[in-house]
């Protein structure tokens, strides 16, 4: 039996046989048929439910397809510092929430980065003393790969003069050696464990709260960098029916053998949750200059940045992961941790070529490519290897990037090139380095510009932007590939899972300009409106 027919409208399907259609057929959470009203109507029966659509767009479910979602349902309840114009304005948040507690409890927050402020300079402890004396606070930069704590902090966490970086990590120190308040990479670990954790219960609340937001902006699934704890609450929701958001679930490194030991592998799961490929962080983040670099960045003649993770150890890890029966996913931010992720793949290629093992059976990506080095930007191409970019941290972070990466910009955040030479490009937000609604993302990618027009009508490298059907399919067709789901994923066609979103416009048909007030009237996920704003 057809539950439900959408007639009347704008639908763009990415399917080739029928790219443009005003009807869909639907059942049991999938696509029966699609095509003009006339020949969809017909197979109406006295129980299916006719909805008018009223001529409005029609688009395949958009997936983003990197974020972190306990981090992003978590950041709902805490200090909100995003993109602070200046150091005060943090600080002044601070005190407010200080105002609320109790003395002695944890104060968190993200989203800060001096790239913002005036004077570019690194915040201390001592600033957030002076507002917080009795409170530990923990401020995470925009980047995630930096901290902000205070001295109540830094003692909770015994870290003094003394204290040793800890591999894949740096406490950063005045000229006396002492912590200065702010902490790189892992080192951020050292006062992280010392913060109460919530609840599963609590977390699958909070993800309750986030997941009605990403409903709202036309998200219908994506895929999750974060902690077995995530996890956990996603299989609560999951069991109690309260998951409406199809979830591809990546295993972070040092969990991996516990995978391994089970015999998990890719693509475990159902079409709600299911597991995805071994997560690896090659470097670190351009904020806070640990992105892994060929050459020093711009004036700073010394810094090259941190390799998180040694080469040998992430070979061994992809290689391990590969022959367990699941793809690698590798953060890299940097041209020289492009190139280390890349070398590891080649060889890891080899190795699969060798036991028969296809490159479409271990959809190896890299997270971010955020620069690439020329010699190396046709080699994803040549491995398969899927580009798994954020469009937004091109506008996002393009004056930190002219600062340190100088002329090299001209490789970095830049999917055309990928495009171009064919590689799967699948996009996300990175959320909650970046808001994850997926509009803004669009109009970052298609115009290389801010919300606000900077840098200037042409965009940043106007030479690198994408047309809006190269953009929607990456937070699509890509997506999907990336994840396995292709065959019912990503397009509006029979067999295809009953996610939908529909906007006040045709995306494809606006000028450039006016993506930023394209509307999300509704959101269907398995055949069921998870959003209805104005329908």
């Amino acid at each position: 039996m057809i539950e439900r027919i959408l007639y009347n409208g704008n639908i763009i399907t990415q399917d080739d046989k029928q790219k443009r259609v005003s009807a869909i057929a639907i059942s049991g959470g999938h696509i029966l048929a699609i095509g003009m009203d006339d020949d969809i109507l017909e197979l109406a029966t006295a129980d299916t439910k006719k909805e008018n659509l009223e001529g409005q767009t029609v688009i395949p479910g958009l997936i983003d397809a990197h974020l972190h979602w306990q981090w992003t349902a978590r950041s709902l309840m805490e200090v909100d510092v995003f993109e602070v114009p200046d150091k005060q304005v943090a600080l002044q948040r601070v005190a407010e929430r200080v105002a609320m507690v109790a003395p002695g409890e944890w104060i968190t927050g993200h989203g800060w980065s001096q790239a913002y402020w005036q004077d570019n300079a690194f915040p201390t402890a001592a600033d957030l003393d002076a507002v917080a004396p009795d409170n530990p606070v923990y401020l995470r930069a925009k980047s995630g790969h930096a901290v902000w704590v205070n001295s109540v902090a830094l003692k909770i966490a015994g870290i003094t003069a003394d204290t040793a970086d800890p591999e894949g990590g740096q406490i950063a120190r005045d000229e006396s050696g002492k912590p200065t308040g702010i902490l790189f990479e892992k080192a951020s670990e050292l006062v992280f464990r010392h913060i109460p954790h919530p609840s599963v219960e609590e977390i699958a609340a909070q993800m309750k709260q986030a997941q009605k937001l990403a409903l709202a902006s036309g998200l219908t699934g994506f895929h999750d960098f974060d902690g077995p704890r995530c996890f956990q609450a996603l299989q609560l929701l999951h069991e109690r029916g309260e998951l409406a958001l199809r979830v591809v679930k990546n295993i972070n490194d040092p969990h991996i053998h516990h995978a391994h030991e089970l015999g998990i592998r890719w693509g475990f799961g159902n079409d709600w949750l299911r597991i995805g490929g071994l997560k690896i962080f090659a470097d670190g983040a351009l904020g806070p200059r640990t992105a892994l670099m060929v050459e020093p960045y711009e004036g700073e003649p010394h810094n090259t940045g941190i390799r998180v993770t040694e080469k040998d150890e992430m070979l061994q890890l992809v290689r391990i992961a590969s022959l367990a029966g699941m793809p690698s996913t590798i953060h890299a931010i940097g041209d020289l941790a492009v190139r280390d992720v890349l070398d590891v793949y080649e060889a890891v290629r080899k190795e699969e070529a060798a036991h028969g093992i296809k490159p479409e059976q271990r959809r190896h990506r890299i997270e971010h490519v955020q620069l690439i080095h020329p010699a190396d930007k046709h080699r994803l191409a040549e491995l398969n290897i899927i580009a798994s970019m954020q469009p937004i941290h091109a506008t996002s972070d393009y004056v930190m990037a002219n600062q340190y990466w100088g002329d090299r910009c001209e490789f970095a955040y830049n999917p055309r090139i990928q495009l171009d030479q064919g590689v799967v490009v699948a996009f996300g937000s990175d959320s909650p380095i970046d808001p994850f609604d997926p509009i803004p993302n669009i109009f970052a990618a298609v115009t290389r510009r801010r919300a606000d027009g900077s840098p200037g009508v042409d965009g940043w490298y106007p030479q690198n932007r994408i047309s809006i059907a190269e953009a929607v399919r990456g937070f699509t067709i890509g997506a999907a590939y990336a994840a396995g789901m292709e065959d019912r994923q990503g397009k509006i066609s029979p067999g295809y899972l009953a996610d939908l979103v529909v906007l006040d416009r045709d995306i494809f048909k606006i000028p450039s300009d006016e993506l930023l007030d394209v509307k999300v009237m509704a959101t269907m996920v398995d055949g069921k409106w998870r959003y209805e704003g104005v329908m």
